[in-house]
């Protein structure tokens, strides 16, 4: 945790851009991973998107409470 707050504070930019490539990389494997689970059942190829998004929000719902 030493390690990211000193690169945050020196070099702000390779931070965020790190930041910004690793959630776009978990997003990328969660939606591969919806695909997977909900492929057999023939849906359309946006629903992997909706099913993700829509659990996020349940989450973020369920956070605030």
């Amino acid at each position: 945790m030493d390690y990211l707050r000193q690169l945050r504070t020196e070099r702000p930019l390779l931070f965020w851009i790190g930041v910004a490539v690793a959630f776009w990389l978990l997003f990328q494997l969660a939606l591969f991973l919806v695909a997977v689970v909900i492929g057999p059942f023939n849906l359309p190829s946006w629903a992997p998107l909706v099913v993700l998004v829509g659990s996020l929000v349940l989450i973020a719902r369920r956070q605030q409470r």
